[in-house]
C-alpha cells in the first residue's frame, strides 16, 4: 500500500519526543521536500553532497535579526557558523588550536574531576533533575575553564547562554520576547569579554583561551574575539547538554546497551559516536545556494534556503543498517551529527572527550541510577534538540 506523504514539513509540527518516524516518512516518499521556501533533505548522500560541497554556504549574517537588537546583531555577525572563507577560514584557525586531540587529552582528567563532583552531588539527592544537576553545568565548567572564566561567574554564565539562545528560529516562533532576551544577553556577554581581554593585555602569564587568541589575533580585532568567545560559550553548551541528557536516555530505553557499556566501559568512546547518531543534538542545520543544483530530480535555484535534517540522515539505512536500533558497538563514526566539510564542528574533540566522560562517571558513580516517574519534557527546539528537564533518582527506585 502507497503510504501518503503529509502535508508540507513544518518544525512546529515534528513530535519533539521522537521525531523520527515523521523523518522516515519523508525520506521514504519526498526526501528533497519543499516547504515555504526551504529545501528539506532527508536522506544522508544529500545532506553529504550539499555539506561538504562548495556549492552551498552560510552568507552572510540572517537577515531575521531586527534592527532593534544590536547588539545580538554585532554579536552573532562574529559568529564563524555565520561565515564563509575567507573569514571563516581565518577565525576558524584562532580557535582550532584548542581543540586538538592533544590538547583535550590533557583536559581529560579535569573534565574526569568535574564530572565527578557534580555526580557525587547528585548522589545526594532522592530525585533530581539532570538537565539542571549535571547535563547542562558540566559543559559551562569546562568551557569557563578554558576561557579562564572564574568559578563565581559560572552560574551567571549559563544563564546569558540560555538567554542567547532564545534567538533561534523555533524559539523565537514560541516566544514573542525572545529576540530581546538575547539581545540583553549578548550585550551583558559583550561587556563581559571586552573587560576580560583588557585583563589579559594587562596582565602577564595566563595560559587560557583567551589569552591564546589574544595573541594570535591581528590588531584592533576585538570585536571577533568578543564574538568567537561568546560563540564558544553557547555553541558548546546546549548541544553537549542534548548530549548527555539524550544519551543517558537511549542507554536507559535499551537495557542491554545498558549493560553492556557497564560490562565494558572501554567501549565508551565508541558508544557516544553511535548516541550521536542515534539521536543527534542538533537535528538540523541550513545553508543556501550558491548556485542552481540538482539533488534527487530536484533543482535548487541560487540563493535557496536548504535545510539538512542530520537526525535523519543518521537514520538512513543506506548508509546505517537497523538504524533505529541502538548498538554500541556499530562503527557509527560517518554520522553528520558533528557536521560535514569546512564547518563540521571545531569543538568537537572536547564534545566527545565531556560526553565520555561525563557518561562514564554517571554509570560508575551511580550504578542504580534510574529514570523519575515524570515525563520527560523537551525544550520547545527541533533544532538544538534535547530535554528541558529529565528527573532522575539517582538511588534507584525508592
Amino acid at each position: 500500500m502507497t503510504v501518503q506523504t503529509p502535508g508540507p514539513f513544518r518544525t512546529a509540527d515534528v513530535p519533539l519526543a521522537d521525531p523520527y518516524p515523521l523523518y522516515r516518512h519523508y525520506r521514504e516518499h519526498d526526501p528533497v521536500h519543499r516547504a515555504d521556501d526551504t529545501w528539506y533533505l532527508f536522506r544522508h548522500d544529500d545532506v553529504a553532497h550539499v555539506l561538504t560541497g562548495r556549492g552551498y554556504g552560510r552568507g552572510a549574517l540572517p537577515s531575521r535579526i531586527p534592527g532593534t537588537c544590536p547588539h545580538l546583531k554585532r554579536t552573532a555577525s562574529h559568529w564563524m557558523v555565520f561565515m564563509d572563507p575567507p573569514e571563516h577560514t581565518r577565525v576558524r584557525a584562532l580557535v582550532a588550536k584548542a581543540f586538538t586531540p592533544r590538547i583535550v587529552e590533557g583536559l581529560r582528567p579535569r573534565i574526569r574531576e568535574l564530572a565527578a563532583g557534580l555526580v557525587a552531588e547528585l548522589g545526594t539527592e532522592r530525585e533530581a533533575d539532570l538537565v539542571d544537576r549535571f547535563a547542562a553545568p558540566l559543559p559551562i565548567l569546562v568551557i569557563s575553564e578554558l576561557l579562564g572564566v572564574p568559578r563565581s561567574d559560572r552560574p551567571w554564565f549559563r544563564a546569558r547562554a540560555v538567554d542567547l539562545q532564545q534567538a533561534t528560529s523555533s524559539r523565537v516562533a514560541r516566544r514573542p520576547d525572545a529576540f530581546r532576551v538575547a539581545d540583553d544577553a549578548a550585550r551583558e556577554l559583550d561587556a563581559y569579554f571586552r573587560e576580560e581581554l583588557g585583563r589579559r593585555r594587562s596582565t602577564e602569564g595566563r595560559d587560557d583561551l583567551i589569552a591564546a587568541m589574544l595573541a594570535a589575533a591581528e590588531p584592533a580585532d576585538d570585536d571577533t574575539l568578543v564574538g568567537t568567545c561568546i560563540h564558544l560559550l553557547t555553541a558548546g553548551h546546549e548541544t553537549t547538554t542534548n548530549l548527555l541528557g539524550k544519551g543517558l536516555l537511549a542507554l536507559m530505553a535499551h537495557p542491554d546497551q545498558l549493560a553492556l557499556l557497564r560490562e565494558r566501559p572501554e567501549l565508551l568512546p565508541a558508544a557516544v559516536e553511535e548516541l550521536v547518531r542515534y539521536d543527534s543534538p542538533v537535528q538540523m542545520i541550513s545553508r543556501w545556494a550558491h548556485r542552481d543544483d540538482g539533488i534527487g530530480g530536484r533543482t535548487i535555484k541560487k540563493g535557496e534556503k536548504v535545510t539538512m535534517v542530520l537526525g535523519s540522515a543518521n537514520r538512513d539505512p543506506a548508509h546505517f543498517p537497523d538504524p533505529d536500533h541502538l548498538d554500541i558497538r556499530r562503527d557509527a563514526r560517518r554520522h553528520a551529527g558533528f557536521g560535514m566539510g569546512i564547518h563540521y564542528c571545531v569543538g568537537a574533540p572536547l564534545a566527545r572527550a565531556e560526553a565520555e566522560l561525563g557518561l562514564g562517571e554517571l554509570l560508575r558513580g551511580l550504578p542504580h541510577l534510574t529514570l523519575g516517574d515524570e515525563p520527560v519534557r523537551y525544550a520547545e527546539d527541533l533544532v538544538f534538540h534535547g530535554p528541558a528537564r529529565l528527573m532522575v533518582r539517582p538511588g534507584g527506585a525508592p
